[in-house]
């Protein structure tokens, strides 16, 4: 089985290109290396290759290059992961934000269309295609809000309200992802994905939110709340959400076209920092002082996945309990500190 991962040296993609190099097969990682460490991950995966990982240097932007990487691999399956991934860039610079997610993955369908045996392609979308959800009703508690009606947490009949240059990129690529398939007949599948974290990432302070504060806390670096801390989100372990990649992959003719929300729904929800902080403050041992800022565009205060369709047509569920996942990421850190200078 060949199988071609755009930003394959990031974060999730790292995770999966190492899942299928596991499993024996070969991998093709696409990837510009723009993030900042991303070599660090290649260097992780060359080191258990065993001559199955080709990488690629090159951007999803590049329609060509695209396509005669796609051409050379002949993958079964592309994953589709790469992605500017932050509200706050996009905001800042929506052009880029639209041509890398937008565009981006308009020339990934079309790179595996052009194939005579078309491969099946599974993309990472995101929950900010529900937007800011304003009109879904919110209780504020003390140390967290909660959904007033929504207590499974939200399913795919939420409807789409794009908010954000972000929300719009990833927006426009899930619905023609979906397209695709309808029109085509392409085999592919949407994950509209909660927050993931774990190790190998590379936490900034607009994306990987849990992953900065535990570097931040270990290498003694400030860190800003913006809103009051009591956002809640349902926290995903990368480990399931490559469970779940495969669960689609291996059902992939009877879920093709198919959406899926995807997070650690009800089970494992923690707000941002009134109940991540104590438990930071004791893996540290010692206080953690923080700033506080204004909410960011189409922060959603509460975003908790139903997960149930997955549970259903994928027979998948998260594993990784919440507090395990988080003292994993702090082990990771703190035996890899140099990576974070």
């Amino acid at each position: 089985m060949n199988v071609f991962i755009t930003g394959g040296a990031g974060f999730i993609g790292c995770n999966m290109a190492a899942h299928h190099l596991a499993k024996g097969r070969n991998v093709t990682v696409f990837d510009n290396l723009s993030r900042p460490r991303t070599r660090h991950n290649l260097e992780w995966l060359m080191a258990q290759a065993r001559g199955k990982l080709h990488f690629i240097q090159g951007d999803v932007r590049d329609a060509g290059t695209l396509q005669a990487a796609v051409s050379r691999a002949r993958p079964d399956l592309v994953a589709h992961l790469a992605a500017q991934v932050a509200v706050t860039t996009s905001v800042i610079d929506p052009r880029e934000d639209f041509e890398t997610n937008a565009v981006g993955t308009f020339n990934v369908l079309e790179a595996a269309r052009a194939q005579a045996t078309r491969p099946a392609v599974i993309f990472a979308s995101t929950n900010k295609v529900y937007g800011g959800m304003e009109e879904v009703g919110v209780v504020a508690e003390e140390n967290r809000y909660r959904y007033r009606d929504l207590p499974e947490g939200v399913s795919e009949h939420q409807p789409l309200d794009f908010h954000s240059p972000y929300g719009c990129s990833k927006g426009s690529a899930d619905q023609y992802v979906r397209d695709y398939a309808r029109i085509y007949g392409m085999k592919t599948v949407v994950f509209r994905q909660s927050t993931i974290y774990g190790t190998r990432q590379f936490g900034v302070e607009d994306q990987g939110w849990l992953a900065h504060f535990v570097i931040a806390v270990a290498k003694g670096r400030p860190i800003s709340i913006y809103g009051d801390g009591r956002q809640v989100r349902d926290m995903l372990n990368v480990r399931d959400l490559v469970a779940a990649w495969e669960a689609a992959w291996e059902r992939i003719d009877t879920v093709s076209g198919e959406v899926f929300n995807i997070g650690g729904g009800k089970g494992n929800t923690i707000s941002i920092w009134r109940e991540c902080g104590p438990i930071l403050e004791q893996l540290a041992g010692h206080a953690i002082p923080v700033t506080y800022g204004p909410w960011r565009p189409g922060d959603q205060p509460v975003f908790i996945s139903d997960n149930r369709k997955a549970m259903d047509k994928l027979s998948w569920a998260p594993r990784v309990d919440l507090k395990t996942g988080i003292r994993e990421l702090w082990d990771w850190v703190s035996a890899n500190a140099g990576l974070f200078d």
